[in-house]
């Protein structure tokens, strides 16, 4: 009985026939995702093409704030998913998706290249840093890192301080446009921290360590998701839209690293 439940919920999802046959779109869907999705986005995507013979999804993964401007620019794309409210509150100001769903949450952490795990264990080393690298505060990476540093230099007591975010500023080397960027320049010893996603600093186990970021000083990312006004290939992006959102997309982003929203 629960094996033909899980067939039934399978064949929900991804539109498959009772018999086994794929329903008849063929192409592709278009799907604009955050950089922080690209790894699981890509294991998703093998699910739907599995359950859509001749189907491709085409993934476009770069920073929220680049995919939000290409969309107002008139890139062809079927789904956009953000890294934060905003870039998607501005293009549903401009009516140009659809209404939008909360789909998963993240938590910024900082990583540290391994030769420094013994300096720096805690958010308040961070300015032993020599070379931090952010994100521009435009993308959502930058900009949940300036609320971190701006909540530590408020906290009263403790080992930051009001001029924290000056001591943090002082060591950044670089600002990049998606967090794949900040990863990549730790990873490969061209910096000796950054703030990443969690989701992001387990795509690189040994080559990064994290140091966490007390819970009174982080902010919780919320990615929302949703079809655009006019999708060129509509059924097959609802499809994807429902995969996202079901338990098998939703088990694929814990296992990523990715978490349950907050109940408000």
């Amino acid at each position: 009985m629960k094996r033909l439940a899980g067939l039934l919920a399978l064949i929900a999802i991804t539109g498959l026939s009772p018999a086994g046959h794929a329903e008849p779109d063929r192409g592709e869907v278009v799907v604009f995702e955050a950089a922080s999705l690209r790894d699981v986005f890509s294991r998703l995507a093998a699910v739907f093409e599995s359950a859509h013979p001749g189907v491709k999804v085409v993934a476009n993964a770069a920073g929220s704030q680049e995919l939000r401007a290409q969309i107002e620019q008139g890139a062809n794309a079927d789904v956009f998913a953000s890294a934060d409210r905003q870039q998607m509150d501005s293009l549903a100001a401009r009516k140009m998706v659809a209404p939008a769903s909360i789909f998963t949450c993240n938590e910024p952490v900082v990583i540290v290249r391994p030769g420094l795990a013994a300096t720096i264990k805690s958010l308040g080393d961070l300015p032993r840093a020599e070379r931090i690298v952010i994100g521009v505060p435009d993308v959502p990476i930058g900009n949940y890192t300036l609320q971190i540093l701006r909540k530590a230099g408020a906290k009263a007591g403790g080992p930051y301080g009001a001029d924290f975010p000056a001591r943090v500023q002082a060591k950044v080397a670089s600002r990049e446009l998606n967090v794949r960027q900040v990863l990549a320049k730790v990873k490969l010893g061209e910096a000796d921290a950054g703030v990443v996603y969690r989701s992001d600093a387990l795509t690189a186990p040994g080559k990064v360590q994290v140091v966490n970021i007390p819970p009174d000083l982080n902010v919780i990312a919320e990615y929302p998701i949703a079809l655009l006004a006019a999708p060129p290939h509509r059924a097959l992006a609802q499809a994807w839209l429902d995969l996202v959102l079901s338990p098998v997309g939703q088990g694929k982003l814990r296992e990523a690293g990715f978490t349950a929203c907050p109940k408000h």
